[in-house]
């Protein structure tokens, strides 16, 4: 499709990361489009360095103006907070790093291309990954008059020497060079890498993938221990002290990546279908997913138990595929919210070598009673009751062996 051919717009908002890609999509929207450009930037909580100088440098690649909104706060106490009470795991393991994160930044992108007048919105994601579906599905629930440009579905450039080439035609500095061994994604949750040896899935991952954690086998030799307080299933209280969400989890982040906690190394079934390989480090929500399962052990009984895990499932596959702004969301968080309300308590946590251990809790709801569980003298269980128990528990299985037994006495 030619130019001509193309609508044209007045105002485009660009999510920008002041990467290669994005400092492409900068000037290539100009010049397909006859639009301004406003780059918006998420602070999620990534390397300050990704953030410094971000501004002059999306100006220098032509935007009109750059906004970096600070979401920090926002993000950990209304989706990484919200999603942990779920208990939701991605195929049992993966905490949703990167999946968390782009509901914030898509409501936060609507918001901004409103406000400035913008009649679409751009994004730098592939066709092969999930950001796609994520970023587009969180601007057709919030804002669905808003047109969608997706450069990589569009241009011819195929590569970064593509993309290098481009820039360097048009005199726009940019500091990326032609290796780029891993992709990676950071925000206050976790870091992802993919890329490089992690192609071949029998390659082990090289140090050069962990950019965050200690390596477990060199991490300290004594253990570190600490009390966490819970309320309505938030952490509120490191050794005694009030935190915010994002205090807490940049807290913790700090100190499970010194003691090697929160490495997985997994091969996981992408939304588009294909598989791909990818290393996450997540300390501190590792230490935060585990305080909040063992103080549900004391609070949950068994079929509420249950309850949640299959909520978790569904929950999980719900935010990896993208769909946030749905009712379904808000159906299973206001279930999860009430479930919540019993989890109360404290845990002592210990960090040691990459493992993260909850060897003591408590809560004021506990079901956990010494009288009932005892192996010694108690007023309170006759365990004569067990017989008539079992007798109805089994009474399916009891019928199903006479039934059959009376068949095979029939000849049947």
């Amino acid at each position: 499709m030619s130019k001509q051919d193309k609508k044209q717009y007045k105002k485009v908002l660009l999510a920008y990361s002041g990467g290669l890609d994005t400092s492409t999509i900068v000037p290539w929207l100009k010049e397909n489009y006859g639009c301004e450009v406003v780059c918006f930037v998420a602070d999620i909580g990534q390397e300050r360095d990704d953030l410094e100088g971000i501004e002059e440098k999306a100006k220098n690649s032509g935007a009109i103006k750059c906004i970096v909104k600070d979401l920090r706060e926002e993000f950990v106490r209304d989706y990484v907070f919200e999603t942990f009470k779920t208990g939701a795991l991605y195929e049992e393991s993966y905490l949703l790093g990167t999946a968390i994160a782009r509901p914030v930044i898509g409501k936060a992108m609507v918001e901004a291309a409103l406000a400035e007048g913008c009649d679409a919105i751009s994004h730098g994601a592939t066709g092969k990954g999930n950001d796609q579906v994520r970023f587009e599905s969180a601007v057709a629930a919030l804002a669905p008059h808003l047109d969608v440009i997706v450069p990589w579905r569009e241009w011819d450039l195929r590569s970064r020497e593509d993309c290098l080439a481009y820039l360097a035609e048009r005199n726009i500095p940019c500091k990326a060079t032609l290796k780029k061994i891993y992709s990676r994604d950071a925000n206050a949750l976790h870091i992802s890498t993919e890329g490089g040896e992690l192609e071949a899935t029998w390659n082990e991952a090289s140090e050069a993938v962990w950019t965050w954690t200690v390596d477990p086998m060199k991490a300290p030799d004594t253990p570190e221990t600490f009390e966490l307080t819970i309320e309505q299933g938030v952490v509120t209280e490191i050794d005694g002290k009030k935190v915010t969400p994002f205090e807490c989890l940049d807290e913790l982040n700090t100190r499970g990546a010194r003691n090697g906690v929160g490495r997985i190394d997994i091969v996981e079934n992408r939304l588009v279908g294909m598989k791909s390989r990818g290393c996450y480090e997540t300390p501190g929500g590792t230490i935060i997913f585990k305080a909040l399962r063992a103080i549900e052990q004391l609070v949950l009984d068994k079929t509420t138990r249950i309850h949640r895990d299959h909520m978790a499932i569904e929950f999980a596959q719900l935010v990896y595929d993208g769909r946030w702004f749905t009712r379904l969301r808000e159906i299973i968080q206001a279930g999860a919210d009430e479930l919540a309300k019993d989890v109360n308590g404290k845990v002592v946590v210990r960090l040691y070598k990459g493992h993260c251990d909850i060897i003591r809790k408590e809560s004021p709801n506990s079901l956990f009673n010494f009288d009932f569980v005892t192996f010694g003298a108690d007023n309170v269980y006759d365990q004569a009751d067990g017989k008539g128990f079992i007798q109805l528990y089994s009474l399916p299985a009891r019928i199903r062996a006479l039934n059959a037994e009376h068949r095979k006495q029939q000849g049947k």
